[in-house]
């Protein structure tokens, strides 16, 4: 597991205190967005499709805090934007580990060799890394090139200096799975603590509404090809029953209120993906959000296909220490991983004959009727 003993202590003796107090809903982790502007403009994303007067604004450290202790959660992931773009970004991380808070600063480490002497190793802070797979998916999905380079530099530099490091990876339509585990390799030479892998789903403000996985079904493919047949060495800083769940082996229902985002705009209603309005305070959220409007027993087509981390992993967390069952499943699946299945095998083999991201892009865009890759053929004919 790529996860300290301290944190899994401490995340155990949380949850194991929610159940003991019979709560049925309970937060575990506080997405909290100090900002919404970036230095990248990926097509995947909706937070920077906000106007620049929005895009101007950002959380203070005192609303951070505040944010964090009215939660309790003992985990903060501080997403964006690109948190690393806030004035006062060390002023918040530090007040957040001082705290006993175990802080998840998500970067695309663009600037991140060059802010490091803001912070100072701990096992509170971990700093996360977005990459989405291998140099040219990466580069191709946050749609500018030599980001993928500037990141692996800024990850070998942190992790030289002894932080926490570990990365962040959503897959799209047309991922590779081969690419994706060579990935998992380079992350691992490189020396990161821990991954997390998780579907894309729709922002609906996002430019590029056609590369998110839209059926269930595709995804646990994916996800199969991925994790079964698994190298030991890799180690993945997430619940070992959610990634059983991406592969299909497991069904859970969404609990939105366990990874609760609180930005600019207050607390939203009711996830990370969704905006169905915000509440005032996190009591609000909690108790006069009408949670049964959502996940896939609620019949919301929003929620029908998606499998994202932010819904669901909480869930298998819960799972866990729900009953010995859920304990004895999760030892299991930390212990016996490799996940020996051959027609998955056989599959990835399949799966090298086609065409993924960039060259999926180059089949599937198409110019007077024409793909762009048939294009390219008739040019390098009519030079021949």
């Amino acid at each position: 597991m790529g996860v300290p003993l301290s944190q899994m202590w401490t995340v155990a003796s949380y949850v194991l205190k929610q159940k003991l107090r019979r709560r049925k809903r309970y937060p575990l982790v506080l997405m909290l967005e100090p900002l919404f502007r970036c230095n990248l403009a990926c097509a995947g994303c909706g937070k920077i499709q906000y106007p620049p007067h929005i895009l101007k604004q950002e959380l203070s450290p005192e609303a951070c805090f505040a944010a964090a202790e009215a939660c309790g959660a003992p985990m903060v992931s501080l997403p964006g934007g690109e948190p690393l773009l806030h004035p006062q970004i060390k002023q918040i991380v530090d007040g957040l580990v001082a705290r006993g808070k175990y802080v998840y600063l998500c970067t695309n480490a663009v600037l991140l060799k060059d802010k490091l002497d803001l912070f100072t190793p701990s096992k509170y802070l971990t700093l996360s890394i977005h990459m989405d797979g291998q140099e040219d998916h990466h580069d191709f999905a946050v749609c500018r090139e030599g980001v993928y380079q500037q990141a692996v530099e800024a990850i070998r530099e942190a992790v030289g200096r002894g932080f926490r490091v570990t990365t962040n990876t959503t897959l799209f339509e047309g991922a590779d799975p081969n690419s994706v585990r060579a990935f998992f390799d380079e992350m691992t030479d490189l020396g990161v603590e821990g991954m997390m892998v998780s579907p894309g789903y729709a922002y609906p403000k996002a430019p590029d509404q056609q590369s998110f996985l839209n059926e269930r079904r595709n995804v646990n493919n994916l996800f199969e090809m991925i994790f079964a047949n698994r190298k030991r060495r890799w180690k993945f800083n997430q619940s070992p029953l959610f990634i059983e769940f991406l592969m299909g082996m497991r069904d859970y229902e969404c609990t939105p209120w366990g990874n609760p985002t609180y930005n600019l705009f207050g607390w939203q209603r009711p996830c990370y993906l969704i905006q169905d309005g915000y509440a005032d305070t996190f009591e609000e959220l909690m108790n006069e959000t009408d949670w049964s409007s959502y996940g896939r027993a609620s019949g919301n087509p929003a929620c029908q296909q998606c499998m994202v981390h932010c819904g669901y992993e909480p869930s298998a967390v819960d799972h866990t220490f729900s009953s010995f069952g859920g304990f004895w499943a999760t030892l299991k699946a930390t212990l016996f991983n490799r996940y020996a299945n051959p027609a998955a095998m056989q599959r990835l083999e399949e799966e090298k004959g086609k065409p993924h991201g960039p060259d999926l892009a180059l089949h599937t865009i198409t110019i007077d009727g024409k793909s762009i890759a048939s294009l390219i053929k008739e040019k390098e004919t009519e030079a021949a």
